[in-house]
């Protein structure tokens, strides 16, 4: 098959390698990038240019004249992969067998941006990630493979995120088998829209801990916004100290502790760890 590839983000790299390792043809990658990013290696462009492999500006998937393009190269199926661009009707309707999208999370309950984070922030204890088939609109379209997994109570941004790309990935390789043997092969499921929930780029409280909350979302928005070493796309959660200075938390748990003094109040401390009221429990 012929594929063409719009795609961001360590996902969108780990695709393109799956890709190029199979048997299918990688006919057009969309993507952006800087000179920068291209020299350091770790972007989609950077993956496309060690592979040898010419690469449109992920915006074009806004122009109906890609759909020509597309045409041109006779592309079969196009893959969008962390690309936040939205995809013009025609270009959708030009690739013979479709277009899906892979999404990080569980359709249609968590549509929108950075759902692992969302998802974190609510306390769920299950996630999961969904590739469907595109439609005009965000993250709409039948879904086509779904699969779920558990969030433990160490899990983090990071972790999830990290989870629905490994599990993605699989998908993805489900779908190509699917389609190169028999198209009719793939499911076409239609979303409950009733359930749909639509998550958008603001963070919760600002970044700020809301410390007169439940536990579940004051240890669920520092779990959220916990990448380890790297950049959280809800950047670090923050609270201030009594004298007004700034802090940044990187780890939090529940205890399951009870608290009745007012919520923010600073419990036991010591070298290791703070106890802090939650509108429910120390956290």
């Amino acid at each position: 098959m012929r594929i063409a590839l719009a795609a961001e983000e360590s996902a969108g790299v780990q695709t393109l390698r799956l890709l190029a390792d199979s048997v299918h043809d990688v006919c057009a990658v969309l993507t952006t990038s800087s000179s920068g990013d291209r020299a350091r290696g770790l972007t989609v462009a950077a993956v496309a240019d060690q592979l040898g492999l010419d690469t449109l500006p992920g915006a074009a998937v806004r122009d109906p004249n890609l759909a020509d393009v597309l045409r041109a190269r006779r592309v079969d199926v196009l893959l969008n992969v962390h690309s936040l661009y939205l995809v013009h009707p025609e270009v959708l309707a030009a690739p013979r067998l479709g277009c899906f999208n892979l999404h990080p999370g569980p359709l249609p309950r968590y549509a929108g941006l950075n759902t692992p984070n969302w998802a974190l922030y609510n306390g769920e204890t299950t996630h999961g990630v969904t590739l469907h088939w595109m439609a005009p609109g965000i993250d709409t379209g039948p879904i086509a493979y779904q699969e779920s997994f558990p969030i433990g109570a160490e899990d983090n941004g990071f972790s999830v995120s990290a989870t629905c790309v490994r599990q993605g990935l699989q998908l993805v390789s489900r779908l190509l088998d699917d389609l190169a043997t028999d198209p009719r092969r793939v499911p076409v499921i239609e979303q409950d829209v009733t359930l749909r929930r639509y998550f958008g780029r603001d963070v919760p409280h600002g970044g700020w801990i809301p410390w007169t909350k439940d536990a579940v979302h004051v240890t669920g928005l520092v779990r959220a916004c916990d990448y380890g070493p790297w950049a959280s796309p809800w950047g670090r959660a923050r609270t201030r100290g009594n004298d007004g200075l700034e802090m940044t938390v990187q780890r939090a748990r529940r205890t399951g502790r009870p608290a009745t003094d007012p919520a923010g109040t600073v419990g036991q401390c010591d070298s290791a760890e703070a106890w802090v009221a939650a509108r429910d429990e120390w956290s």
